[in-house]
Order: structure tokens, then C-alpha cells, then sequence
């Protein structure tokens, strides 16, 4: 099926959730207004008739489907979806899910409809997703889970969750390099199923320290009673569990991995991390730095509560709030010179406005530098320089375009002079600071992206508007 077709029949399943949905609560309705002596009886059949629709619709839909369609939908409508999804598939679904989707979906779920679900976890699963599951549910889980993945639930745990340890998987398939081909065949050929996005098997030692990697081709293609320490790649892209999971993604980016090993510090193979995993890793990694940029958490749900809302953006409104205020001081020093020439106050607008995208298209941009490990201190004088460069010649451009328009309306060149200077300083300041926020804020360890619009936004109309009316009290008052 192609990608647009496929992407058509999940917008037309959608438009049936929602409208089955909507069916069900405005037959409720007529049915509650009713006084019918057989009320409840009509509502049970009414409210059943509707359910079984949606029940055998979402039946037909892979997870990946039911996942996003929950994500599209109220919490109201989600819990209504929760519940008839089959038994089974309730855990499948949680993990496909965003972090703030599952979040909210776990506080509204009862403990008994959250344990079914936990109940169909693993260890690798339950690591996942053990930050967000209730304490007591998961250690009542935990208790249930073979020694195996008790240990692996245990070590997972351990590592935070910007690294490759939480990232890794324990499903592999694992060869001594002392095996023959054939050996390595019938391993496969006994499991139930392969792990997941399993292009490679991973060769170890009698110590369990990697050596190197057997592609399923090389199985297939070889000789069976060939050694595998005789055709098996040595040089292979590995990582540590504490390895930055934004530098392996980037790795796997760079090389076209399908999957990696994982490796202690002592040369063990500890796990796997899979492309599947990266590119989740990656879809959150971007959607949380575009909406820090504007000053709300990567966590949010769209379609959370209204105090959640109204707390998570709440702090940079406040801080937006201050500058404003700050701003306001420094129009006020001129009020003055804002008196006796009214025509700077149609044309101060200008200057922050177009300072303003300046900084935020140059923070963008070494934004995505950082985090795709771009910049470094070697070169970041070099971009400094670059980026005053850009700036200098649109500064200028853009200046006389802004003089030109302030002399044709105004008539005055003095003023045309100083709006097409300030125009100028503003768009290299701005450029200064577009770089400096998210690289200042990475030094602090601190997520560059984090309230990087606001904080430049409001930093360049603050000196754009001091830069433009102090130019304008020294030459034309």
C-alpha cells in the first residue's frame, strides 16, 4: 500500500471512530431526556449496538493505528476506546503512544485495567515505561516477572533516560564465534519469532564479550560448516550504555543502522538498541525542542486538562510577562522623544519585529547545530563570525529598504537615516544573541532549546527599541 493511501485509510478510520463516537453520545442523550418505562433497557441496547461497531473497527487496525488515533481524541473519548480494546492488545498500545498521552491515560485508567495491560509487558517493556507506571502496580508486576527479566527491569532502571542504556533492548540473538554457520542457522530456525528489526546476530565469546557481527546474509550465503569467527565483521558500530542516545541516533543516521550493539565498559554485550527505537527517540526529542523553543514542556498533552495546561505554560508567560514590563521602562525613558516626534511610534514596530526574526531564525539553526553535534568550540568563533556576516548584509538591505520607506511616508531624512541604522544594529545584535541563548544554555546543561524564542525575542526588542529611540533622542529631537 502506498504511504498516501495508507495515510487516507487511517484518516477515513478516524472519521468512523468519531463517528461512532458521536452517534453513541447523542443516542444517550435522547435516551436519559426520555421517560420511556424501559429506559435503562433501551440505553443498555443503544449504548451495546455502538460499541460492538467500534469494537470490531478498532479489531481490524494495527496498534501503531489505534495508537494514533487515540492521540487525536479527548480523554473522555480515549478511556471509551481503552475499553474495548481487546484485553491483549491494551499494553501493545501503551507503549506506542506518546509520553504525555500515556501519562494521562495511566492517571485515568483504574489500577485493575492498568495491571491487565502491565501484564502483558516483559522486563523490556516494563523499563520502557516504568517511570510513568504507579509504584505499587509495578512492583506487583515486577513479582510476577521471570528472574530474567526482573534483573533486566533492574538494570534498565539504572540508567537516565537521555542515554543508550534506557534506549536498549535485551531480544537479540546471540552466536559464540567458535560456532559453525550451520549452528547459527538452527538457532534461528528454533525460536518462535525474530526480534524485532533483527538484520545482524551478535557474535560473543565463551565470556560474553562481543567480537563482532553475523548479518542473516552471510547465513544464508555461505558455506554451513564455515567457522563464524572466519567471515563474521569486526569492525562494527557499537555503543556504551552511557552513551548519549542523541549521539546514536545520529549514528544511526549517518551509517543507515537497523540495529547496534551495546556494550559495558568491560567489552560485555549487554543489549541491542533498534532503529524502531531511535526514530521514537527522535520524533520526541524534536517535538519537545520546537515546543521549549516557545516556552512549553515537551510533555503536554494536547488535549490535557485545562488547569494542566494553563500550569505548564504558565511560568514562561510569566517571564514574557517581565520582560514586557521591561520593555515598557525602556519606551518610557523616551516618552519625550515619542512626544514630540509621534511618527517613531508607527515605525518601532518595524525594527522589533524583524530583529526579533532574526534572532529566532539564527537560535533555530544553532539549535539544530547542538543537537546534531555540529558545534563544537572549534568552530564556533568561526560561526560567530559568519553569522554576523549574514546579519550585516541583510542588516543592511534590509535598513535601507526601512529608510527609504520611513522618507518616502515622512519626508524626513534624519529620520530615515536613523531608522536604516538602527534597523542595521538591531539585526546584528540579534544575531549575536540568536547564537549566544542556545549555546549559553547548553554550557549550563541545560536543554538549548528551552525558552530560547522568548528569552532572544524579548532580549532583542528590549535593545532594538533602546538602539532606535536613543539614536533618535541624540539626532532628531
Amino acid at each position: 500500500m502506498e504511504p498516501l493511501e495508507t495515510e487516507d485509510k487511517l484518516n477515513e478510520n478516524i472519521a468512523q471512530v468519531r463517528d461512532l463516537l458521536n452517534k453513541q453520545k447523542l443516542v444517550e442523550n435522547i435516551v436519559h431526556r426520555s421517560q420511556s418505562t424501559n429506559q435503562e433497557l433501551v440505553e443498555d441496547l443503544v449504548h451495546r449496538q455502538h460499541l460492538v461497531e467500534l469494537q470490531s473497527l478498532l479489531a481490524q487496525l494495527h496498534t501503531g493505528d489505534i495508537a494514533y488515533i487515540l492521540e487525536v481524541l479527548p480523554l473522555e473519548d480515549r478511556i471509551v476506546i481503552w475499553d474495548q480494546i481487546k484485553t491483549e492488545r491494551g499494553g501493545d498500545v501503551l507503549l506506542e503512544v506518546s509520553d504525555s498521552v500515556r501519562k494521562n491515560l495511566i492517571e485515568a485508567l483504574s489500577s485493575d485495567d492498568l495491571l491487565k495491560a502491565l501484564n502483558q509487558m516483559d522486563g523490556d517493556d516494563l523499563a520502557y515505561i516504568a517511570d510513568d507506571i504507579p509504584p505499587a502496580l509495578l512492583l506487583i508486576r515486577q513479582e510476577t516477572l521471570t528472574a530474567e527479566d526482573q534483573k533486566w527491569l533492574q538494570s534498565a532502571r539504572a540508567y537516565e533516560e537521555d542515554t543508550v542504556g534506557y534506549l536498549m533492548s535485551n531480544e537479540m540473538v546471540v552466536v559464540l564465534e567458535t560456532d559453525t554457520l550451520d549452528i547459527a542457522a538452527q538457532k534461528l530456525r528454533s525460536l518462535k519469532e525474530l526480534p524485532i528489526h533483527n538484520d545482524t546476530l551478535f557474535v560473543v565469546d565463551r565470556r560474553g564479550t562481543l567480537k563482532g557481527i553475523l548479518s542473516l546474509q552471510d547465513i544464508l550465503l555461505n558455506d554451513p560448516a564455515l567457522p563464524i569467527h572466519n567471515i563474521m565483521l569486526t569492525d562494527i558500530i557499537k555503543f556504551s550504555p552511557n552513551d548519549d542516545a542523541g549521539e546514536a541516533s545520529q549514528a544511526f543516521a549517518r551509517y543507515d543502522l537497523v540495529s547496534a550493539p551495546v556494550a559495558n565498559e568491560r567489552g560485555k554485550l549487554i543489549g541491542r538498541v533498534t532503529v524502531d527505537v531511535v526514530m521514537d527517540f527522535i520524533r520526541e526529542e524534536t517535538t519537545e525542542d520546537v515546543l521549549n523553543m516557545a516556552g512549553i514542556s515537551g510533555e503536554e498533552d494536547l488535549f490535557a486538562p485545562i488547569l494542566s495546561s494553563a500550569r505548564n505554560r504558565g511560568l514562561w508567560l510569566i517571564v514574557n510577562l517581565f520582560a514586557v514590563f521591561a520593555i515598557s521602562r525602556i519606551i518610557g525613558l523616551f516618552e519625550a522623544t515619542l512626544a514630540q516626534i509621534v511618527s517613531l511610534a508607527v515605525l518601532m514596530p518595524i525594527v522589533a519585529n524583524i530583529g526579533g526574526n532574526i534572532g529566532n531564525q539564527t537560535a533555530a539553526l544553532i539549535i539544530r547545530g547542538i543537537t546534531l553535534g555540529q558545534i563544537n568550540s572549534e568552530n564556533t568563533f568561526y560561526l560567530f563570525r559568519k553569522e554576523l556576516g549574514v546579519s550585516a548584509l541583510n542588516g543592511t538591505v534590509i535598513g535601507l529598504v526601512v529608510g527609504l520607506f520611513a522618507y518616502v511616508f515622512y519626508q524626513n531624512l534624519s529620520l530615515a537615516v536613523v531608522i536604516a541604522v538602527s534597523m542595521f544594529l538591531t539585526l546584528v545584535v540579534a544575531a549575536l544573541l540568536g547564537m549566544s541563548v542556545p549555546i549559553l544554555l547548553d554550557k549550563m546543561g541545560r536543554d538549548p532549546a528551552l525558552g530560547s524564542s522568548i528569552i532572544t525575542t524579548a532580549t532583542v526588542d528590549s535593545v532594538g527599541f533602546f538602539i532606535f529611540l536613543g539614536l533618535a533622542s541624540i539626532f532628531l529631537v
